[in-house]
């Protein structure tokens, strides 16, 4: 299967058995001048209206972060992702993703505002509407003139989202319904014109989505505004309805629908969050570097010492990693979207279906960035000492602000468990060939290794068979526990956060060489040598990792001689021939971050 541009666009989840050309993924690199026009853009706003005040986001200055929002409806910003017949600018997925990742860096308080917004408030009408819908509330979302907020959650109802309580029944009359029930930590509730909301009618096994208008005289009032750790000027309240009339027109898609709507809206939830985490890392490197480089202790400045070099270049190094996982998957969402509709899908069909053949990677870039933001946040405070933990620097707010990523759009448990769920499900209906693979692994244990000493001549000989060697990790550790477990591997937690942890860390480890291979090609290795470095560092601590989950899962559910073997076919699988030197790697990234005073990389 191949776009216009000809190359293999994988399904979602193949990465771990198929090869990937590094010449078939996207990268910032390849950003269209349109593209880097309006990524420009973007960031002028942030840095004119929103980082220069980062101050007041942290007075619970909710006014001022619907003031800034209605600025960027002004922009056009809030309707990138909008078809252009409903009033926005009906850019491409990987635009729309361009657009959350530099509006999301300055402050959580916005960026919650905005994906709110933007995302769940805005999508679920594009999407699942019907034309009257579309056409009576979404030209007033895309430009600023009203804001949506997604009502789901509720006190019993969480990461469970289909247990909700709240209740919609239909009038004698037939031409509304009532709904009655309780939500909470509803973003954007204290200014929203409109709520997205999930009900149960009579006694159906699914919630159903509807279209409210935010009207306090229609049975709708709200607690005060939530105190949080974080994001203190995003609008977080409960919302109450009682007795809510909602026309049977307001009704979203069809009956018993809501379930599917709202897990649909949180895969793309996912992988926006993703990106909304991006420049927060950017700007706290600039930061946590500048500091760095003016902080004298002992006659130097700190930015020289190993013990500072050794976070910075693990900051930008996750920073560039996230980068580059996270464009691979919007242009293959993309890119999917694209042959949907060249083969007759309509344009809300064919985002719904492109977006969900790679729940997998968004679950996986969704635990991936928001941890590496959190960890990136954590090392920014650290590196200021004792100023970073004073309110007085915009560390202290953005490690404060990081931490609620790891919770949204479905906690990062939930999202590890997902990811290996929903790659075991794509094999058993043929999606992914999975047995096929294990199987080859299962017989290469029982067989001699090679001896031979591999020609790893090449720029990266090494590290894509290190690669292709922890897919064979994971699929050795997944097929053996879907051996054991069959329908209730499910039940086994600890085991699938384990394998998720392997399943993330190839994602994320192969992106981060793809993007380095495909611009060293274009552009040389001499101008790639830092990314380069970060390419081998990122692997080195994944393989870390590989090896730590491996043996804990391995121990976890296998015995004896088969424990054995598989540990043994662990310690085959991610074994280094060639070690990297950490140290030097470190310090050459470090030393060019300091030097370029902060990230750069996205250039």
């Amino acid at each position: 299967m191949s776009t216009t541009e000809n190359k293999e666009l994988l399904r979602g989840g193949q990465f771990l058995v198929k090869e990937t050309a590094c010449e078939d993924v996207f990268t910032l690199e390849d950003l269209s001048e349109e593209q880097k026009m309006m990524r420009d853009s973007t960031k002028e706003f942030v840095d004119r209206e929103l980082w220069a005040h980062w101050e007041r986001f942290e007075k619970k200055d909710y006014a001022f972060t619907e003031a800034c929002m209605q600025k960027a409806g002004e922009m056009g910003l809030l309707g990138v992702a909008v078809p252009e017949q409903y009033g926005g600018l009906g850019m491409g997925f990987v635009s729309t993703m361009l657009v959350c990742d530099y509006i999301s860096g300055a402050t959580g308080s916005f960026s919650t505002a905005f994906g709110a917004h933007t995302g769940i408030g805005t999508m679920p009408i594009t999407l699942y509407g019907t034309e009257e819908q579309k056409k009576k509330y979404v030209p007033k979302l895309a430009t600023g003139e009203w804001f949506g907020a997604y009502c789901l959650t509720e006190p019993g109802a969480g990461s469970d989202a289909n247990s909700g309580k709240t209740k919609a029944v239909l009038s004698q009359d037939g031409s509304h319904y009532l709904i009655s029930g309780q939500k909470m930590w509803i973003s954007n509730a204290g200014f929203c014109n409109l709520f997205i909301v999930f009900a149960r009618i009579e006694d159906d096994k699914n919630i159903t989505g509807f279209i409210v208008e935010n009207d306090p005289a229609n049975g709708i009032s709200m607690g005060d505004e939530e105190k949080k750790l974080g994001i203190h000027s995003s609008s977080t309240r409960q919302v109450f309805f009682n007795d809510t009339k909602v026309p049977v027109e307001n009704m979203l898609s069809e009956r018993g629908n809501g379930f599917k709507i709202a897990m649909n809206a949180l895969n793309v939830g996912r992988i926006k969050l993703a990106a909304a985490c991006l420049d927060a890392q950017r700007r706290i490197i600039k930061e946590g570097v500048t500091y760095a480089n003016e902080r004298v202790q002992f006659k130097t400045p700190i930015a020289q010492f190993g013990a500072i070099k050794t976070k910075i270049a693990n900051m930008a190094t996750n920073c560039y990693a996230d980068e580059a996982a996270s464009y691979r998957a919007a242009k293959d969402i993309e890119d999917r979207i694209a042959l949907r509709e060249a083969a007759g899908n309509s344009h809300q069909e064919a985002e719904l279906k492109g977006v969900e053949e790679y729940a997998i990677e968004c679950s996986i870039l969704k635990v991936a960035v928001s941890e590496d933001v959190q960890a990136c946040s954590d090392e920014g405070i650290q590196i200021f000492g004792g100023m970073g933990f004073s309110a007085d620097t915009p560390m202290e707010s953005a490690w404060r602000d990081a931490r609620i990523s790891r919770i949204y759009e479905g906690t990062n448990e939930i999202n590890r468990m997902l990811a290996v769920g929903m790659l075991v499900k794509k094999a058993m209906k043929g999606h992914v060939d999975l047995l096929g693979p294990a199987t080859a692994v299962g017989e290469e244990l029982m067989g001699i290794p090679s001896f031979e000493t591999p020609d790893y001549s090449q720029l990266f000989a090494e590290e894509k068979d290190i690669i292709k060697r922890l897919k064979k990790v994971f699929l050795m550790v997944a097929g053996s526990a879907v051996q054991k477990f069959g329908p209730d591997l499910e039940k086994h937690q600890q085991l699938l956060l384990s394998a998720a942890d392997i399943l993330i860390e190839v994602y994320m480890a192969e992106s981060t060489l793809l993007r380095t291979e495909k611009n060293a090609k274009r552009f040389g290795e001499e101008a790639q040598k830092t990314q380069i470095a970060m390419t081998k560092l990122y692997l080195y601590r994944a393989v870390e990792i590989v090896q730590s989950r491996g043996k804990e899962a391995i121990i976890s559910f296998a015995e004896g001689d088969e424990q054995r073997m598989m540990l043994m076919g662990l310690k085959r699988f991610t074994k280094y021939t060639n070690y990297p030197n950490v140290v030097a790697l470190t310090n050459l990234i470090a030393e060019k971050v300091s030097a370029d005073q902060g990230y750069t990389f996205d250039a």
